[in-house]
């Protein structure tokens, strides 16, 4: 039922032995007429002073890319940027994302000895030409305080023309967690103007779990589904991936397993109660892909299968959560609808020692 067709880059260091130029966090945006664009983060490092967000274009069915541009000149300095976008019904993009302060300059974006996050603002910016220009960055006003909130994600348009962030809190540089380490979505009523309110989404901090990276989706039906990585905190170590299902009235239930012992997963409906959930695998090397059908009590899952296996990357808890963060081997897939109806999947990925951007094609039937 899931089948790997082909694969390739969308970008590598062309030159790693004169520069370094490494690449993360990629998200796709698929036009009608087939077009897609990439955004991804290139700098030398995870947490490098040159971090910025690029962009990319195919329109080949994403065998062969342009080079890659900044998405945005930020005004403000020195920060890095990271806003991730999505497509609009209207067919503007809109994009939001962190940006941060980098007001140590001996410091990356985490303090390892509290597991806080550097000081934030988040952006948006607005695009009507395919990601060609992007408008000023405006500063989000967030309904709660945060202090730090996760780019793991891009928006989400609901059916009924709302606007969604689906974000993770993070306690700040000084370990500030007014509302603890929890899954949260943004709420905009006015297509990204205003925010006066949020949602949780998945929450057990009094236990020690917080939550990353998660991946939020709208099925046919409405219902809505969030999956999440797991974190525990106190041993450093992940836990199976959870989800929540919600209708349109945004309350979602409690966690329930997705029988996937995985950390950093996206999912893609695939009709019906079924979806197709990309993560890395906690058990075994690699990128790994399910397809499941969602259930009152769990995720069934119908099948699962290696996508790409390469050398073994999890959070083992032998040192410090932010140092192991930083040493990942792959990670942020996902995923969109092809015109053809075949699925492109990108993520980051370490491969001869060069962080880039893999691409597969993939048939899910």
């Amino acid at each position: 039922m899931l089948e790997s067709l082909e694969t390739g880059l969308v970008y590598r260091n062309p030159a790693p032995h004169l520069r370094a130029v490494n690449a993360w966090h990629p998200n796709l945006i698929v036009f009608p007429d087939g077009e897609i664009l990439a955004t991804f983060d290139l700098g030398q490092g995870p947490e490098s002073f040159d971090y910025r967000r690029h962009q990319a274009w195919s329109t080949d069915g994403g065998r062969n890319w342009t080079e890659p541009t900044t998405l945005l000149d930020d005004p403000v300095q020195p920060t890095n940027h990271s806003p991730r976008p999505t497509l609009l019904r209207d067919g503007t993009l809109v994009a939001i994302g962190p940006r941060v302060y980098r007001d140590y300059p001996n410091e990356g974006f985490v303090n390892r000895a509290n597991f806080g996050f550097a000081r934030m603002d988040l952006i948006l910016t607005r695009s009507s030409d395919r990601g060609r220009t992007w408008s000023e960055p405006e500063v989000i006003v967030p309904p709660l305080e945060g202090p730090a909130f996760e780019a793991c994600h891009s928006p989400v348009q609901l059916a009924d023309g709302r606007l969604l962030y689906p974000t993770a809190l993070w306690r700040g540089w000084d370990g500030h967690a007014p509302d603890g380490m929890k899954a949260v979505a943004l709420v905009s009523h006015d297509g990204g103007r205003a925010w006066p309110e949020y949602v949780d989404l998945l929450e057990d901090y009094a236990n020690g779990l917080v939550f990353f990276e998660i991946s939020f989706v709208q099925l046919d039906d409405g219902r809505l589904v969030v999956v999440g990585w797991v974190f525990h905190e106190e041993s450093g170590t992940s836990r199976p991936n959870l989800f929540a299902v919600a209708d349109a009235s945004l309350q979602f239930g409690p966690p329930l397993p997705t029988g996937l012992n995985g950390e950093t997963a996206k999912v893609l409906p695939l009709g019906g109660d079924r979806l197709l959930c990309v993560y890395r695998n906690a058990e075994a090397p690699g990128l790994w892909g399910a397809i499941a059908v969602i259930r009152e009590d769990g995720w069934q899952i119908e099948e699962r299968m290696p996508l790409w296996q390469g050398s073994g990357s999890r959070m083992f808890g032998e040192v410090a959560a932010a140092t192991e963060l930083s040493g990942l081997k792959l990670g942020y897939p996902n995923l969109n609808r092809l015109p053809d109806g075949h699925i492109l999947l990108a993520f980051w990925c370490c491969e001869e020692e060069v962080y880039n951007i893999r691409w597969f094609r993939l048939r899910a039937a």
